[in-house]
C-alpha cells in the first residue's frame, strides 16, 4: 500500500499527493480550501477508484458518464489521467506519461494504493 501526503498551499489551501510503495508520486488532487475537503478529497478517490475507463485517446471513444478516469493526450502529446467525481470534479490527476500503456498501468496503481497505510498531515 503507499501513503497520502497532504500538504499546505501557498494560497492557504490543501493538496494531496498519492505515493506508491516506491516513493514515486502517482497523483495529485485538486486544491482544496480546508483541510476536511481534502479529507473528503481522499475518500472521494477511494470511493471512485473502480470507475470505468474513457479513452479519449481514440477517434472515437465512448463518453461516459461520471464519475470516470479519463486518459487523454496534453499539450505536449503526453498521456495522462484523470479521475472524475460524480459531480464532474476532478479529484486526482496524473502527471505525463510516454505511453498510453504507462498511463493505463498509473490508474491501476491508483486502484491498488489509494487505501492507504498511512495518511500524512501537515504540521500545525
Amino acid at each position: 500500500m503507499g501513503k497520502i501526503v497532504i500538504k499546505k498551499t501557498s494560497n492557504s489551501g490543501f493538496v494531496f499527493n498519492l505515493i506508491a510503495r516506491n516513493g514515486e508520486v502517482i497523483g495529485t488532487s485538486q486544491t482544496y480550501r480546508s483541510l476536511k475537503s481534502a479529507k473528503n478529497g481522499i475518500e472521494s478517490v477511494i470511493f471512485n477508484r473502480n470507475s470505468q475507463v474513457e479513452d479519449q485517446t481514440l477517434k472515437e471513444f465512448e463518453t461516459l458518464s461520471n464519475p470516470k478516469w479519463e486518459i487523454y493526450t496534453d499539450k505536449k502529446g503526453e498521456y495522462r489521467f484523470r479521475l472524475k467525481a460524480m459531480n464532474g470534479e476532478i479529484i486526482l490527476a496524473s502527471e505525463g506519461y510516454t505511453t498510453k500503456t504507462s498511463a493505463k498501468n498509473g490508474i491501476e496503481t491508483v486502484r491498488k494504493n489509494c487505501e492507504p497505510s498511512e495518511i500524512v498531515e501537515p504540521k500545525a
